[in-house]
């Protein structure tokens, strides 16, 4: 089902809720991609990989939601790869992001032990809250 409506909008209802809660960029950049990767492939999975493929290069997940990079590029080696790749997703946390960036997302967040925490720690950290603020929210 296509996620933007004739007029070029996002249908909010056909987003993930992540990008529901996220700003219109987000949902623009996700729904034409899809959209557009759907008419290319005409393969669902393969739609959604590429549609979130594009969205880490801009936006990056904290929480339930996705929020703007302050730089673009890829969020982890595996966006860095493109589809043959098997290499560690980080669920959308900008990895590539700056150690104090990461606690910055951490500490706004309230994760608790993130002051003893590496770079490594601190991704899977997030990853994990982002995580569990999407179930919540599903």
């Amino acid at each position: 089902m296509p996620k933007m409506s004739s007029s070029g909008v996002p249908k909010k209802s056909e987003l993930p809720t992540t990008l529901r809660h996220s700003d219109a960029k987000a949902q623009r950049t996700f729904a034409k991609t899809y959209d557009s990767a759907m008419e290319e492939y005409d393969d669902e999975e393969r739609a959604h990989q590429v549609a979130y493929y594009a969205l880490k290069h801009t936006h990056e997940k904290v929480g339930d939601k996705w929020e703007p990079k302050s730089s673009p590029g890829p969020s982890d080696s595996q966006a860095k790869g493109g589809k043959n790749t098997d290499r560690p997703t980080a669920g959308g946390v900008d990895a590539n992001a700056t150690k104090d960036h990461l606690y910055q997302l951490a500490t706004s967040l309230k994760i608790p032990g993130r002051s003893t925490m590496n770079k490594n720690e601190l991704v899977e950290a997030l990853e994990r809250e982002s995580n569990k603020q999407t179930k919540k929210d599903a």
